[in-house]
């Protein structure tokens, strides 16, 4: 690994688990000197496609459970990006036991659940605060508001770097789905953010429960940004919205994306760059899904981002993994990568490599 190795640890970040070790993924732990932080304890078993059998599929993503409890059960605060079971457990799932201690007297930092949230996570999000509430001896219910906005305005609307971008031949069928994500967009906010009920935060002797867009937490000697809402994916992604992180230690900045698909949206990238990040912690784009559900324009946009952030954010180091590794030839459908960090210096591993391992998915025939 040459200069990566230790990078991440000087800052007090470790990689729990990412899908290059065999289970859909992407956690870590951060500890601050005076208290630790847990983000996106979540685990799911591989996709059917992947080449293991149900069983050995079911074994590491209860090996990876018990990766990421190990720091949950120390962890003070608990983030969750957004409610994809590969970014949280809901309490009641066999494999984490008693949930009570991974809980209870902590603060749960949670994409909000009530805008900007498609209605899959939106039912999600509140079977999971419920659950979480039981353990507290509470009920969801004593927490039900009214909506507290009305006006819900468009991000496509402030992406002007992606509404630039030279689509060629496939401009006519981008400005159709973009007609039909406003389309579904409106409906968001018409029959689901508008009408509620909402969900208050959460403070009770033994919980807290606060909304993280926004939200800056200043633990010791590290400042961790929540951001968002991202979309997860393109624009009008309807997979909906996650809240990318920025971790600060003594002014060196770690950014972690959560799920943002490559990314795939250049004002994404931009951003991600101009925050001069040391590390960028990224999800690579689902290659395991192209061509039906990643087209080859998105395929493209998400490589020549990821390059743009390579060649321009000022990293010493990108976690290249999640999404990305669940195919065999990820590698060489992200290839301008490589060859673009090998340019410019910039060293780019897997979770797995970081850890001193090979990616599991270049082990299986």
């Amino acid at each position: 690994m040459g200069r990566a190795l230790g990078t991440l640890e000087e800052l007090g970040v470790e990689l729990l688990w990412f899908d290059s070790v065999g289970a859909k993924s992407a956690s870590i732990c951060v500890r601050t000197g005076s208290s630790t932080v847990v983000v996106d304890p979540g685990a799911a078993a591989m996709q059917p496609s992947y080449p293991l059998s149900p069983s050995e599929k079911r074994r590491l993503r209860r090996e990876a459970v018990r990766a990421i409890t190990r720091c949950w059960e120390e962890a003070e605060v608990v983030v969750v990006t957004h409610y994809h079971y590969d970014h949280h457990i809901p309490p009641g799932d066999l494999d984490l036991g008693d949930a009570r201690r991974l809980f209870l007297g902590k603060t749960l930092v949670l994409k909000n659940p009530n805008t900007y949230i498609n209605e899959s996570q939106w039912r999600r999000a509140r079977e999971f605060i419920a659950r979480v509430l039981e353990l507290a001896g509470d009920r969801i219910e004593n927490h039900f508001e009214l909506p507290r906005q009305l006006d819900f305005p468009d991000p496509v609307e402030e992406l002007s770097a992606s509404m630039r971008r030279d689509f060629g031949d496939y401009a006519p069928r981008r400005r159709e789905l973009l007609e039909k994500g406003r389309a579904w967009f409106r409906s968001l906010v018409e029959k689901l953010w508008s009408r509620g009920p909402w969900v208050s935060e959460v403070e009770l002797p033994n919980l807290r429960i606060l909304w993280g867009e926004g939200r800056v937490l200043e633990l010791g000697g590290t400042r961790i940004r929540v951001l968002g809402p991202w979309f997860h994916g393109i624009e009008y992604d309807r997979t909906g919205w996650v809240t990318p992180l920025v971790i600060e230690v003594r002014g060196r900045r770690v950014f972690y994306t959560s799920d943002l698909m490559g990314p795939q949206i250049d004002d994404y990238a931009y951003a991600i760059a101009r925050e001069r990040p040391r590390v960028v912690i990224a999800d690579g784009p689902p290659t395991y899904l192209f061509p039906y559900m990643l087209n080859r324009v998105n395929l493209r946009r998400a490589v020549e981002n990821m390059v743009y952030i390579v060649e321009n954010s000022g990293a010493e180091l990108v976690i290249y993994d999640h999404h990305l590794l669940r195919e065999k030839r990820w590698r060489e459908r992200v290839s301008e990568v490589f060859r673009a960090a090998r340019r410019v210096g910039v060293e780019v591993l897997t979770a797995a490599e970081y850890m001193g391992r090979r990616p599991l998915i270049d082990t299986l025939a």
